[in-house]
């Protein structure tokens, strides 16, 4: 059965290389064939953290999820299960690349598992005519860095880069591809003739690391990915792997709209972890889209639109993680006892803080380097082989 997993409606578009407009969630689990992350679910995963649940939970931020129910079973039966995400390097990561790293950590932290986390620089020299093997190269150095500073474990992550490890991995890839045809892949991707043959074969790519175990494995990512898992799914048993369960996040907002998905190819948009505090500050009271009235006199009277506003937003999803304090700021600022520049000051603080933290870990984080890619305890298995 062919299912195209673009989702294309009047007011938005979600593929996994573009997102445009003001996304409707619910009409993404719909047409994705997803479900909603119950209380239920939730409370088991409160039990299991103590009560200490991530804030993007705790708000709704992971939405959506395939089979999240089965992982905790798993879990909870002893059976264990593991993580798998990645990132496509770009010439700087900004915040909303952080996001799935941060929340990826916590499920490592709470679960004490193991992370696999495929660097896909094949794929971004695939689909970019202008870039070369050279950049994506340098690129996902750059990137790598940061993403260990988010703070894995290195004995239980192992970061790969797909043009370097593709030699142990070929042989799982070749064996998803064979059980992939053309008519899928192009149904499911959108690709025509003018499509480059890598394109074509990348998907059984991304697939593999869902099969680095016989466990189940769980990814987190935003929900624009959700296609290739699709495919995924449908494959898995025939070679004697578990289906990839998965956990959805929504999309931080870009800072000059309240609509679309952060791109780092418009800096007005982004705030970079390589930004100094005073461009994060400039950024954020220039550009950030403001649901606050036009003037003092209004927004004191009729107060904040806190659904369009970017600055609350951001601090929602993970800059202001005590509930007490987001829950006032939301209510001074739409009753208009807050004013715009106060929000975004708040925010710019917040953002600062969590830079100023990310920076010193990257200062260290060449030290570590090695222990992700070759020299730690998972990163040495998986260079012996790719079987659990």
């Amino acid at each position: 059965m062919l299912v195209s997993l673009r989702v294309k409606e009047d007011e938005f578009t979600v593929t996994p290389w573009e997102v445009t407009g003001k996304v409707d969630y619910e009409k993404l689990i719909q047409q994705f064939g997803t479900q909603k992350i119950s209380s239920e679910i939730l409370n088991e995963i409160s039990k299991v953290s103590y009560g200490k649940m991530h804030v993007m939970l705790r708000r709704n931020i992971f939405f959506s999820h395939r089979d999240l129910d089965l992982i905790l079973k798993d879990y909870v039966e002893g059976r264990g299960f593991f993580l798998y995400t990645g990132r496509a390097p770009s010439l700087g990561m900004h915040i909303g690349h952080l996001v799935p790293f941060l929340f990826t950590k916590w499920l490592q932290d709470t679960f004490d598992v193991n992370v696999y986390i495929e660097i896909t620089d094949d794929e971004k020299f695939l689909r970019n005519q202008e870039y070369s093997l050279k950049q994506t190269s340098e690129w996902s150095h750059q990137n790598i860095l940061d993403i260990i500073a988010v703070g894995f474990n290195p004995d239980k992550t192992f970061i790969f880069k797909d043009t370097e490890y593709i030699r142990n991995m070929y042989p799982l890839v070749v064996s998803i591809a064979k059980k992939l045809n053309f008519s899928q892949v192009k149904a499911t991707f959108g690709l025509d003739a003018s499509s480059n043959i890598g394109i074509l074969f990348y998907p059984a790519i991304q697939i593999a690391p869902t099969m680095f175990e016989r466990r189940r494995c769980l990814i987190p990512a935003a929900i624009d990915q959700d296609p290739y898992w699709r495919l995924q799914r449908d494959l898995a048993e025939s070679l004697g792997y578990k289906k990839a369960a998965e956990i959805h996040s929504k999309f931080l907002p870009p800072l000059a709209s309240s609509s679309g998905k952060m791109s780092s190819s418009v800096p007005e948009s982004a705030v970079y972890l390589s930004d100094p505090p005073k461009t994060v500050e400039k950024k954020i009271m220039r550009y950030a889209f403001s649901g606050g009235q036009a003037t003092t006199e209004l927004q004191r009277k009729l107060g904040a639109d806190l659904t369009v506003d970017v600055p609350y937003q951001w601090l929602y999803y993970i800059f202001e993680e005590d509930d007490a304090e987001i829950e006032r700021i939301g209510s001074d600022y739409s009753s208009g006892k807050m004013l715009t520049g106060e929000v975004k000051k708040i925010l710019a603080e917040r953002v600062n803080l969590m830079l100023e933290e990310h920076r010193k870990r990257r200062e260290r984080s060449e030290e570590s380097y090695s222990r992700f890619l070759y020299d730690g305890r998972l990163a040495k298995k998986m260079w012996e082989t790719i079987h659990s």
